[in-house]
């Protein structure tokens, strides 16, 4: 039996290695057997699908896979397969990095946290809604990891600062109740005379005989009750951060990496699709979504972790002693910030003006100034254009300005070397996570080699019979597909899998691809459940004295919230937006750029 048990210890130790060799073995006869382009092609995708769920290797190490196996195969050309690694949108998820690496260089985005927390207030509901707000927004720029990295421990010293000013005020309070206690039993003493005195600490009371409280038992019950009190709090708060860090980067193109993914694919598969996925109509159907799901995930946290006692929670008049102590370290890491420097200004405003621009290059209802200047014959300029030229100016800006004499002399008039940039290229190159470029580049190839082998033409067709449901039903569906296996996958893999298979099922039924495929893109971002499906999930977990079934309670219903809220607005102000109404022309050609 104990053999028995080392071999099988032996086996899991190495699981990843068996994986790997087994795999292509196991899957081979699918090439052998149906020897045409679509089955090796399918046999590259499943074994990367494979690979890629297991994390036997490197996601992008996997994404490699298509430069070594299409060749092989011949599926596609080397050279045609590598052109697919380095696409518009990977320029774009550059850009957009940069500006990420470049705020949190500076610290701007810790600034921004504070001030918000500042105005929001320390009561439980407003905090947890503050934390929310702030996660949320930030997340809609810089990294989800980074956001909850940064925030979590802000929660957590303003917490551990409630829970000991409150058990001071607590301790006062009792101390001056046993002294006013011990007072009016001194007097009760000397009135006191024929009465015989009990001889035990038991009073009888209704026939039960019960023990008189003393003041130890009344500290000890409280501060039991206090520590239950603030251990769900602190639950409560971590999950709140690390939830709305990923609904929050639902809302920007550049927020996470599976939008990044839609946009690629859609300019892959769909190439006369004039651009229909941009920064600002992106924005336009996912920022409303992301204030929904926000909203309606902090309703049901609080109900979670906090009651519904809208008067304790929210508070009113004046603020007690513990809520500014509280407060106060707040105000305390702000000052620890400093006043603005220059360089913090310069990001700032490179930021804002990123963002202005991304907004008005084709905003739709008014030609852009991408369409004015540039884009009169064909797409010249894109947001991946914007983006790169944006963060060129973070290695072109100094980040600070000489305070004395003219530019580059002291005030005694003494030569001194020039300021270095807002960012140099060390501080980008341990912080750019250059796997997610390879990832994205990876799913391009195989949106390409699924294309040309006829694979996709084959998936279409063996998915028309869903043309008899209805579409809201295969919207629903599909999200629901999609949000569970992002949960024990990542969520890029997940999107450059699935995206592909809708776009020809779409295609195939004659329905919008959009309908299906911007629900489940954003779905494959609502991984709540299990600490492994996200890195904020992981972080939060090992912070917040989690255990995995308040993540699975929690995360279960927000996941239902999520689901409902994206098909609500696919059916609603996205319908119209897009509309979804009609299957459009440039859905007909499906034949991707060579």
């Amino acid at each position: 039996m104990g053999s028995l048990f080392n071999v099988f210890k032996w086996l899991w130790y190495h699981i990843n290695y068996i994986i790997i060799f087994v795999t292509p073995l196991v899957l081979l006869p699918l090439p052998l057997v149906i020897p045409t382009p679509e089955a090796r092609c399918g046999y590259v995708i499943i074994l990367m699908a494979l690979y890629w769920c297991t994390e036997c290797m490197p996601l992008a190490v996997t994404a490699l896979l298509p430069v070594v196996l299409f060749p092989m195969m011949g599926i596609m050309k080397a050279g045609d397969v590598s052109i697919e690694y380095l696409k518009d949108s990977n320029m774009l998820f550059i850009g957009g990095l940069l500006v990420a690496i470049a705020v949190e260089h500076w610290n701007l985005h810790k600034r921004i946290a504070l001030r918000v927390l500042l105005l929001v207030g320390v009561r439980p509901s407003l905090l947890m809604m503050g934390f929310m707000i702030v996660s949320a927004f930030l997340s809609m720029w810089i990294s989800n990891t980074a956001t909850t990295a940064m925030m979590l421990p802000i929660a957590h010293a303003v917490l551990q600062q409630l829970q000991v000013t409150e058990a001071r005020a607590e301790e006062r309070d009792l101390q001056t109740a046993a002294e006013d206690n011990l007072g009016f039993e001194l007097e009760s003493k000397e009135e006191i005379t024929d009465e015989k005195k009990p001889d035990t600490k038991l009073q009888l009371e209704n026939g039960v005989v019960q023990p008189q409280v003393t003041q130890e038992s009344m500290q000890d019950s409280w501060r039991k009750a206090m520590e239950a009190k603030y251990d769900l709090l602190t639950k409560g708060m971590s999950l709140s951060v690390c939830y709305s860090a990923s609904i929050g980067g639902t809302a920007t193109l550049t927020g996470t990496t599976p939008n990044l993914i839609l946009k690629g694919q859609m300019d892959k598969l769909f190439p006369e699709n004039g651009g229909v996925i941009n920064f600002a109509s992106w924005f336009g159907f996912a920022f409303p979504n992301m204030v929904l799901m926000l909203a309606i995930s902090w309703l049901w946290l609080q109900f979670m972790f906090l009651g519904f006692n809208l008067k304790k929670s929210f508070g009113c008049g004046i603020k007690s002693d513990r809520d500014k102590e509280a407060y106060a370290v707040m105000r305390g890491e702000y000052k620890k910030l400093g006043g603005m420097k220059f360089a913090e200004g310069a990001v700032l405003t490179i930021f804002i003006l990123l963002v202005l621009l991304w907004f008005t290059r084709e905003p739709g209802f008014i030609p852009g100034w991408a369409t004015v200047l540039f884009n009169k014959d064909d797409a010249f300029v894109s947001d991946g254009t914007v983006a790169i030229f944006m963060s060129m100016l973070f290695f072109i800006i100094p980040s600070r300005l000489p305070t004395f004499g003219s530019y580059g002399f002291t005030e005694a008039g003494k030569l001194i070397k020039a300021p270095p940039a807002l960012l140099n290229w060390q501080v980008v190159n341990e912080r750019m996570p250059w796997n997610i470029i390879l990832l994205l580049g990876g799913g391009f190839a195989l949106a390409s080699g699924s294309e040309i082998s006829g694979l996709s033409k084959w998936l279409g067709e063996s998915l028309a019979p869903l043309q008899k449901i209805p579409p809201f039903a295969i919207s629903i569906l599909l999200s629901l597909l999609v949000a569970t296996f992002t949960e024990c996958s990542s969520n890029t893999a997940t999107t450059t899998l699935f995206l592909p298979i809708l776009a020809s099922m779409a295609t195939a039924i004659q329905l919008h691809p959009l309908y299906v495929m911007l629900p489940c893109t954003i779905a494959a971002s609502l991984a709540f459940m299990l600490p492994v499906a996200t890195p904020p999930n992981a972080i939060a977990f090992s912070f917040g004295n989690l255990k995995v079934v308040d993540m699975v309670r929690a995360g279960f219903m927000l996941n239902i919230i999520g689901i409902l809220c994206i098909n609500l607005g696919i059916n609603t102000w996205g319908y119209a937006m897009f509309n979804m109404g009609t299957f459009p022309q440039w859905a007909n050609n499906t034949h991707s750029q060579p």
